[in-house]
């Protein structure tokens, strides 16, 4: 685990300065009276760039806020342990709130009721607790939403090139959390298939699906999954990918089997790495995420609390404070509203 923080003295001296401090970490609340706030941000991992561009949120946004914010990640996706261990020092520092991107959604949660007692505000960002309202607000993509786009965006030029899908799915892992699920779900209904149980994966009986297959939404993983659909159906020419770096070890397996022409790739994610490849004709379209938003509200979010006990609502019919999503293409179709590769290439991340 890694711990960052930055202090931020205002007009204080520096002796004033160190008794605030000591008086803030002694609170269970943190100060009221008007000194230093301290609040967190707990991501998944510090490497990850879509985590690094929420750092960079979070962190500007708490200089301009006056705020204190400590830092944390652990070591790898999955690590819990390193999250509630952040949230324990937060806890003992007298942080007033914090944001967080759960690795583990379940196991979290008693670490947060903990932090809400002591009277924090709690904001997941982009994957939410389990049961959601664990977490005072969640503030993320409409993953749903996100994977729709992508499948009209599909389901429009395969319309307009007169072709009839074979589709390849290439999903996260077999734990069919909700991020995964979602963007699977909503790719299905975007591109007009109907889906049976809008929470599982893979339960659905259309024949224009070729398969299914994991990717751990790594290139590696992209790569191997690809392979192994495309000899159980050489035919296919429809790829939905998790992410980027799956569509991009997808991209190599279908290069490798000398389809690279006749095969279409979409993904979501709208890392700088991820336009590249819209722009190089690698990816199709992506649904872009806004990473550094996200964190950016969240921290605003917390900065309100702390001034006067406002908790954030939730987008209007839904249960999460939607940060948008843009379709981005170099390829647009009729009646979708889309961003080109410069676009994406100026607000990409990573």
């Amino acid at each position: 685990m890694r711990q960052s923080m930055l202090i931020k003295r205002g007009r204080l001296g520096p002796a004033l300065v160190a008794v605030a401090v000591v008086i803030a970490t002694a609170a269970c609340g943190g100060d009221d009276s008007g000194g230093e706030q301290i609040v967190g941000l707990i991501t998944k991992t510090d490497t990850n760039p879509f985590f690094v561009k929420m750092k960079e949120g979070a962190q500007q946004a708490a200089d301009d806020a006056g705020l204190s914010l400590q830092t944390f990640a652990g070591k790898q996706d999955g690590d819990n342990e390193a999250q509630v261990q952040a949230i324990e020092s937060l806890i003992s520092a007298g942080a007033r709130g914090f944001l967080i991107t759960p690795s583990d959604s379940k196991a979290i949660v008693p670490a947060i009721d903990k932090a809400k007692q002591q009277g924090m505000l709690v904001i997941a960002l982009d994957t939410p607790t389990d049961p959601a309202d664990a977490a005072d607000a969640t503030f993320a993509t409409d993953n749903y939403q996100a994977g729709k786009l992508i499948g009209q965006w599909a389901k429009a030029k395969f319309e307009a090139d007169g072709k009839q899908a074979k589709i390849a799915m290439l999903d996260l892992n077999a734990n069919q959390v909700s991020v995964d699920v979602k963007r699977d779900q909503g790719f299905l209904d975007g591109f007009g298939i109907p889906v049976g149980d809008p929470n599982k994966i893979g339960d659905e009986s259309d024949p224009r699906i070729s398969g299914h297959d994991v990717t751990d939404g790594a290139e590696d993983g992209g790569r191997t999954a690809m392979e192994n659909l495309l000899q159980k159906d050489p035919s296919i020419n429809l790829v939905y990918t998790i992410n980027e770096p799956a569509a991009a070890g997808a991209y190599q397996a279908i290069k490798a089997a000398g389809k690279d022409k006749a095969v279409t790739i979409v993904s979501i994610d709208g890392g700088c790495p991820g336009v590249d490849n819209v722009k190089a004709g690698v990816i199709g379209a992506t649904s872009m995420q806004f990473p550094l938003k996200m964190a950016s509200l969240g921290i605003e979010a917390l900065d309100k609390f702390i001034d006067n006990g406002t908790k954030p609502q939730a987008t209007a019919g839904k249960d999460f404070v939607d940060t948008g999503v843009t379709l981005i293409t170099d390829q647009p179709q009729t009646g979708l509203d889309s961003e080109d590769s410069a676009w994406g290439k100026q607000n990409c991340w990573g």
